[in-house]
């Protein structure tokens, strides 16, 4: 049984699915720690939810490109007595232009964000989770996981596609000790990603009917993960998008992720 008021951290928690993530379970309830780089707005955020929802609202700024961070904020929360139920791995953004346009830093940077961190906050918090008997993880992944990768942003679309395996096996191993681990994927969201890629002049190309918002997103993954599914893909065009090229042949696929993905990512 899950207690009665579930502790949540969010990462990437200060804008867009983050944020959706933050308002959707204070409102059902849960006390929060949310976590992101930009202190104010966490601030501003815990405060509103607060107000809002007479929840518990903890703000801690913390870089997950920084390796030390994961341990740190899990150190951070033993010394609060803080014992997390529900995770949110959120946090993630996408490195625009090709693989050598960039320096590797920026790459190891990005991998550490996007992979290396959910890996290992999901491996310190669980075994509190599993010993007490109940327990969320959602990983946000993407539609770009389950389709062939494009040039440009080379290194998202493989970095989601490991989030929903983990999640698989993961969940598997979950299951029984009453634990739910799933993969949220969504396609295109409203949020601020495209702007922090300087990608929003091509992104808004897309007809309407592509885009979702956060909080049609986040309900969807809550809906999701509390019914035990291991990967979800949000909004039923993303669900048609991903039936259609997994019955195509590979090499047509590709063909039509590439020509795609030239007039929606910055490939130089």
């Amino acid at each position: 049984m899950p207690p009665a008021r579930p502790l949540s951290l969010v990462t990437g928690a200060s804008a867009g699915i983050g944020a959706a993530f933050a308002r959707a379970l204070a409102a059902r309830g849960h006390d929060l720690v949310l976590t992101a780089r930009r202190r104010e707005r966490l601030e501003a955020l815990a405060a509103e939810l607060q107000q809002q929802y007479g929840c518990t609202a903890t703000a801690l700024a913390a870089d997950l490109a920084d390796p030390a961070a994961p341990s740190a904020l899990c150190e951070e929360l033993a010394q609060r007595g803080l014992a997390v139920d529900w995770l949110i791995n959120n946090a993630g953004y996408g490195v625009p232009g090709s693989f050598t346009a960039n320096d590797w830093r920026t790459h190891a940077d990005s991998l550490q964000v996007l992979l290396t961190a959910p890996v290992e906050l999901a491996w310190r918090l669980l075994p509190g989770m599993r010993e007490r008997g109940y327990g969320r993880i959602v990983n946000v992944a993407s539609l770009a996981g389950h389709v062939p990768g494009t040039a440009g942003h080379t290194l998202y679309a493989p970095a989601k596609a490991f989030l929903i395996k983990f999640s698989q096996g993961l969940a598997l191993e979950s299951r029984e000790h009453g634990v739910h681990v799933c993969a949220l994927c969504p396609g295109f969201t409203y949020s601020e990603f495209h702007d922090v890629t300087g990608t929003r002049t091509l992104m808004n190309k897309l007809p309407g009917f592509m885009w979702q918002s956060a909080k049609a997103v986040v309900s969807e993954g809550l809906a999701a993960v509390e019914r035990g599914a291991a990967v979800h893909v949000a909004g039923r065009v993303n669900r048609t998008i991903k039936s259609v090229f997994k019955l195509m042949p590979d090499r047509l696929a590709f063909r039509l992720s590439a020509r795609q993905g030239r007039r929606y990512r910055q490939a130089d």
